[in-house]
């Protein structure tokens, strides 16, 4: 994993690599005991069911685009008030239009870059 030494470059990165179909690499944004909001509702904690929720979003063939709205940080953790948006054409031909605001939690590693400890893209209420 390459360094990424804020957690602005940590959101680029991860855009890039999902629009990239690389979630080999996403998983390496989060820390192994990180927990996923899957859907609304719904929380995964396996690094497992966070790959297959990124593998089902990557094979629609859709593409993603976020935002960093608000940054604050204290110490070595960060909280990211994302604006995200999926958008495409499944392969069956339906239309996917998504948006939200969503939640993440980050924590400094020791070699400086980021990895996610909590990630809700579903909202931040």
């Amino acid at each position: 994993m390459s360094k990424l030494n804020t957690p602005e470059e940590f959101l680029d990165s991860q855009v890039k690599e999902f629009n990239n179909g690389n979630v080999t690499f996403l998983i390496t944004l989060y820390e192994n005991d990180a927990c996923f909001a899957s859907k609304p509702g719904e929380v995964v904690k396996d690094l497992d069911d966070i790959r297959q929720s990124f593998q089902s979003l990557v094979d629609m063939g859709v593409k993603l685009s976020a935002k960093v709205r608000t940054l604050l940080r204290a110490s070595d953790l960060a909280l990211l008030i994302t604006e995200w948006s999926i958008n495409g054409i499944e392969r069956d031909g339906k239309r996917v239009n998504l948006t939200g605001r969503g939640t993440v939690v980050l924590r400094q590693q020791a070699d400086g870059s980021w990895r996610m400890v909590i990630e809700n893209p579903w909202g931040t209420d």
